[in-house]
């Protein structure tokens, strides 16, 4: 498969999760920020911008050969809008950089650091699949942390139980 098609497929893919992201984004609470159901668990305002943030990472991914978390600016959203606008941000980002892919940059390596030491290496072909999968991934995780804090969990892939189809 060529390279250009493959990064159009990753934008397809991406875009066809943006609503749902979006509906979960939006329905988080500042006030709930702080909150994690156990004591190992990432609070829920970390998660919350995991999820907005990731699209940023498809960006980087896409542009450039690594991420290394040393050096990897995070936002500290104090409002759900700061989160949403984030995201959006983050989004235009990701599909801008999947659109400049070029033929051969799928077969580059992308590298994974924390501190200048690699933690992880593939191709970026091979890192955006994954990157996607993580990204809903954390979504379904988000979700949990919704109905355990009693906030509505929109449709995703088919009516939630929050739905008007199931009351």
């Amino acid at each position: 498969m060529n390279d250009v098609f493959l990064a159009q497929e990753y934008a397809k893919e991406l875009e066809a999760e943006v609503p749902a992201t979006l509906k979960c984004l939006e329905r988080i609470p500042p006030e709930l920020f702080g909150w994690k159901p156990h004591e190992k668990s990432m609070e829920l305002g970390y998660l919350t911008l995991l999820v907005a943030e990731i699209p940023l990472w498809i960006a980087h991914i896409a542009r450039d050969p690594e991420i290394d978390f040393a050096t990897f600016k995070h936002i500290e959203a104090k409002t759900t809008q700061e989160v949403v606008d984030h995201f959006h941000q983050n989004l235009a980002q990701a599909k801008q950089a999947l659109q400049g892919i070029a033929e051969g940059d799928m077969d580059k390596p992308f590298y994974l650091k924390a501190n200048g030491q690699i933690i992880f290496t593939s191709t970026k072909h091979d890192t955006l699949g994954s990157t996607l999968n993580h990204w809903v991934h954390h979504r379904g995780q988000l979700t949990v942390y919704m109905r355990l804090n009693d906030i509505a969990v929109p449709s995703i892939y088919g009516p939630s139980a929050d739905d008007k189809v199931f009351g």
